[in-house]
């Protein structure tokens, strides 16, 4: 697996304040990952439906035992096979957040937060749960039942009652899933600014990845068990490391070229009758076929009658196959006569779209700006 960690990521597994994780098996579920997340910090595990994104949380949670591996969390060993070591999970101290919020449907809001509270003296418990729904804005809702919530707050009882245990890390299973858009976005909202006063590791499981996106410091891309590659949002939309990741994190324009020469400033890139200007791929020789991806931030529509000096960067005519307004947005789709009927995509304001003649079947030139082209190994970019 391809890790890029951060600084702090690192830190913590080299002193045991953070989570660690190794592991692996064949069967009944392969499984290949390794990752770190250091105290304070959120990370996203995406990746499409059975990537095994909850399986790792069911196994930190030791709700799953994987054949082999290791995972250590707050300098406490929970699980390593080699050893036989295996705790089990009333002994792991974890907030878990299901989306389906699993609450008792008997009991009371604060009741529930209580049932959570075992290692917390009687005296100091209700004290503890007017802080808690304090903390995730439901003060005054403590004697409501589950059934008397909205979706949403029956989902911040959720957190209150995970982070009710004071647990050593806090993991969140597609939190927001079950909730409307608008509910979505306000609980994200509050989970972005609740994180901030936790100084232990977030693992948050979402198929959203604007949601990862949005909330994370770095995330993982996960397929089939394996996790392919680590780093930031960043990273990973600009640097994938391959064209199956760039495909699961639904990234276009995916083209093939080979390479043609390396300059001190540029790699060459062939591309059909092309030849475009890249970032410096050393990495990859000469005659090399290679998979290739370029932002959409970095197709620069030439502006007619206005020429711009980013124009001068790789310039490709293209025609124009759709236009589709998205509120004060079009997405553009070009088609620029790649071999394998690949087709190229951006965005731009809609009025400004309109102001350059843009529409269905009109001719066009834009530019593919050189440091925007990621060169990846080659497989298979369809």
């Amino acid at each position: 697996m391809r890790e890029a960690g951060t600084a702090a990521g690192t830190a913590a597994a080299a002193d045991g304040t953070g989570l660690s994780l190794t592991l692996a098996a064949t069967a009944p579920i392969p499984f290949d990952l390794s990752l770190r997340v250091a105290p304070g910090e959120m990370l996203a595990l995406v990746g499409p439906s059975g990537a095994g994104k909850s399986t790792a949380l069911r196994c930190i949670a030791g709700l799953h035992r994987a054949a082999k591996g290791r995972i250590a969390c707050a300098g406490a060993t929970w699980f390593d096979a080699a050893a036989g070591v295996d705790l089990a999970p009333h002994r792991r101290p974890v907030g878990l957040v299901f989306q389906d919020y699993a609450l008792f449907p008997h009991m009371t809001a604060a009741a529930n937060v209580v049932a959570a509270m075992g290692h917390v003296p009687r005296a100091m418990r209700a004290g503890r749960v007017r802080d808690l729904f304090a903390m995730v804005h439901l003060s005054g809702l403590e004697e409501r039942r589950p059934a008397e919530l909205s979706g949403g707050q029956q989902q911040r009882v959720a957190v209150a009652r995970a982070l009710a245990r004071d647990p050593a890390i806090l993991l969140l299973d597609e939190p927001f899933s079950a909730v409307d858009r608008a509910t979505r976005r306000r609980l994200q909202t509050e989970l972005a600014a609740l994180r901030r006063s936790l100084a232990i590791p977030i693992l948050l499981v979402t198929h959203d990845l604007e949601e990862a996106l949005a909330l994370a410091d770095r995330m993982v891309v996960m397929h089939r068990g394996r996790g392919l590659q680590t780093g930031t949002p960043a990273e990973l939309l600009t640097r994938p490391a391959s064209a199956e990741v760039a495909r699961l994190l639904d990234l276009h324009n995916l083209f093939q070229g080979v390479v043609e020469r390396h300059t001190p400033a540029a790699t060459m890139l062939r591309w059909g009758a092309w030849l475009l200007e890249a970032a410096p791929a050393p990495g990859f020789p000469a005659g090399a076929l290679v998979d290739w991806l370029v932002a959409g931030a970095g197709v620069v529509l030439h502006r007619r009658g206005r020429p711009s000096a980013g124009e001068r960067e790789n310039p490709i005519p293209a025609r124009v196959l759709d236009l589709l307004p998205m509120g004060e947005e079009a997405r553009i789709t070009l088609e620029v006569g790649d071999a394998a009927g690949g087709t190229l995509g951006f965005s731009m304001p809609l009025h400004a779209a309109l102001r350059n003649g843009l529409a269905a079947g009109e001719d066009c030139t834009v530019s593919l700006l050189r440091d925007a082209i990621h060169l990846m190994p080659a497989g298979s970019a369809r």
